[in-house]
């Protein structure tokens, strides 16, 4: 989309299951291989009680949605809060919801709040902000 047809209100959302292997997979990519997301035995043993996904990983489903959807193809991430409200297990489904707060069209900024949801828990909440271009003029 282009700033010109971006407006408050306008939201996109992805689902995605969460499974041992996208988490082990994740932490190849990162090298994040903490034990309280790749090894149950020690997981088990933590404040969780098992594994947990790591929060980066709900984060790049924002990323996800914001590079793919809305405002999509084109825009640039400038900025992202994150608060991490609650863990993600394998075999969770993560909804990530992305809503436009405020389209700043002079500075061609869009702020947007980011939730990510496991049933009706928030865990991951914030707000991004993105460039995001105007449409090319005709002629």
């Amino acid at each position: 989309m282009y700033i010109d047809e971006i407006e408050p209100g306008h939201f996109a959302t992805m689902e995605r299951e969460v499974t041992q292997e996208v988490i082990n997979l994740f932490a190849e990519v990162s090298g994040d291989y903490n034990p309280v997301h790749v090894d149950p035995e020690f997981a088990a043993t933590s404040q969780f009680k098992g594994v947990i996904a790591h929060g980066i990983l709900s984060a790049a489903y924002i990323s996800t949605v914001l590079g793919t959807q809305l405002p999509g193809p084109g825009s640039i991430y400038m900025g992202q809060t994150l608060k991490f409200r609650a863990p993600v297990r394998p075999g969770d489904k993560v909804v990530t919801i992305c809503t436009v707060k405020e389209v700043i069209r002079e500075k061609k900024r869009v702020h947007l709040i980011t939730i990510c949801k496991v049933g009706e828990t928030i865990v991951l909440e914030g707000e991004a902000t993105m460039l995001v271009q105007p449409k090319p003029k005709q002629g």
